[in-house]
C-alpha cells in the first residue's frame, strides 16, 4: 500500500466517526451530505498523529462546534467519539505492515 493510499484509508476512517460518531448537526442519513465534515478531518488527523490525547482531541471537536457552526457543546460528551478516535491506527504503515 502506498502512502497516498494509506492516508486515504485513514481520513475514511476518520469521516465515517466523525459522520457516524460525532455528527453535531444530523446529516450521517443524507447522501449528499456525507462530505460535510471533510474540511475538519485534516486538524483531526493532525491531531492523532500527534499523540493527542482524547481530551485534546474533544476540545479541538468542541471548538469546531462552538466558533464554526456556533452550537452548544458539551465537553464531556464528545469523550466516547474522541476516545474511539484516538483508538485508530493513524501511521503510515498499513495493517500488518512491519517498520
Amino acid at each position: 500500500m502506498t502512502r497516498g493510499q494509506r492516508s486515504r484509508e485513514i481520513q475514511d476512517s476518520i469521516r465515517r466517526l466523525l459522520l457516524g460518531s460525532w455528527d453535531p448537526i444530523g446529516i450521517a442519513d443524507v447522501p449528499e451530505a456525507q462530505d460535510e465534515y471533510d474540511t475538519y478531518i485534516g486538524g483531526v488527523y493532525g491531531l492523532l498523529a500527534s499523540g493527542a490525547s482524547p481530551e485534546t482531541v474533544a476540545q479541538h471537536l468542541a471548538g469546531i462546534q462552538r466558533d464554526s457552526m456556533r452550537l452548544s457543546v458539551e465537553l464531556e460528551a464528545l469523550m466516547p467519539v474522541a476516545k474511539r478516535l484516538c483508538a485508530l491506527d493513524v501511521s503510515q504503515r498499513g495493517p500488518g505492515e512491519s517498520a
